[in-house]
Formats: structure tokens, sequence, C-alpha cells
């Protein structure tokens, strides 16, 4: 197993983030992580423009979220994306947490599949190019 397939990035929430409670509406959240797991796959460089160069559309079909604490407005987050499954679906675990204190806000996992654009066929195993760009093992 590759020793690091995570990233974190840091945000503040913007003031049209926030709503009437004044504390980040929860649909906001899908957009921070979104954030980070696009920012996680830059760095192997297999990002949406990657993906879609290597012939494969990668949609996203399961999203959960579990809130655990609010992010407020003026506040630092930290939004870690870590890649814990590759072989056949890329599954992505979050934490949204309070950049200063550390705090747990909001846990996340999305899963994506690949499809070969091609014919819209999909994949039931990732595509090699995945496991080089990571740098991990394909299956035997």
């Amino acid at each position: 197993m590759p020793a690091d397939l995570s990233h974190e990035i840091e945000l503040s929430p913007a003031f049209h983030d926030i709503d009437l409670m004044e504390v980040v509406w929860h649909g906001h959240y899908l957009k921070y992580i979104e954030l980070a797991r696009s920012a996680l796959l830059q760095r192997y460089d297999y990002d949406y423009p990657q993906m879609r160069d290597s012939g494969y559309a990668w949609p996203i079909v399961d999203i959960r979220l579990k809130y655990v604490k609010p992010a407020i407005y003026g506040r630092k987050l930290k939004v870690r994306a870590e890649i814990v499954e590759w072989e056949n679906r890329l599954k992505i675990d979050y934490l949204v947490s309070d950049a200063v204190s550390g705090t747990r806000l909001t846990k996340a996992t999305s899963i994506q599949i690949a499809v070969k654009i091609d014919g819209w066929e999909m994949q039931y195993v990732c595509p090699e190019l995945l496991w080089r760009k990571l740098g991990v093992e394909p299956p035997a």
C-alpha cells in the first residue's frame, strides 16, 4: 500500500455559504469536499481533464455525509481527502475540521466508478492508468 494517498486543503466559508442560523448551510459541504477531492486527484495528475483525456468518465455514484458540529462563518476549515479504495471503484473518505482547534465537524465518503467514454460501459475493475498514477500495484 502506498505511504500516503491523502491531501488536505484549507478554506474559509464565504458569507454567502451561511444560512439564517449563522452557520454553514449543509449543502455547501459537498462543494468543500469536491474542492478537496479535486486537489487530491490533481496531486496524482488525474483530475477531471486527465480522466476525460484517458477515455474514462468517473461519475460519483454514492456520497454520504455525517454532520457532527456546524462550521461557522469566519472560522478556517481543513478538508482532508484520502483515497481508501481503488481496485474496483474509487472511494475517498473526507474529514472537515476546524483549522484552529482541530474539532471534527463533518465526515464524508464518495464513491466513483470508471465508465469508458467510448460506449459508456461501466468498468468493474479500475483502469490500470489509475493504478500507475497512484503508484500502486494492479491486481495480478
